[in-house]
């Protein structure tokens, strides 16, 4: 039996990486820290600031959506201007429907 090498191990040690989700807590730790402390000396500027920081983050999210989040649907296929979808709403059980498509049916 032939027995491989070992690959050489590197001389010098590296670091490890400082985690993400170290990085995470503690900076999750920080702000209820900081968020306590708010809380301790006004609970009325604490409340303010939790508002003003969910707006903050609402407006961002809502801004950083694509301009074509619901592109136009893509082109029929050739050969197939003349066909229509067809679809039917199935009730399965009590309040529940199903909607049922098919591939498509001439429309002359």
């Amino acid at each position: 039996m032939s027995r491989r090498k070992k690959a050489a191990e590197p001389t010098e040690e590296t670091p490890p990486e400082p985690s993400r989700v170290a990085g995470g807590c503690v900076l999750a730790a920080l702000v209820l820290v900081a968020g306590a402390a708010l809380f301790a000396v006004s609970a009325t500027a604490a409340v303010l600031v939790v508002w003003a920081v969910g707006a903050f983050a609402l407006r961002r999210a809502a801004r950083s959506v694509p301009s074509a989040a619901n592109p136009a649907p893509p082109p029929v296929p050739e050969g197939d201007e003349n066909t229509k979808p067809q679809f039917t709403i199935v009730e399965d059980r009590k309040g529940h429907c199903t909607v049922q498509w098919q591939k498509g049916v001439n429309g002359s």
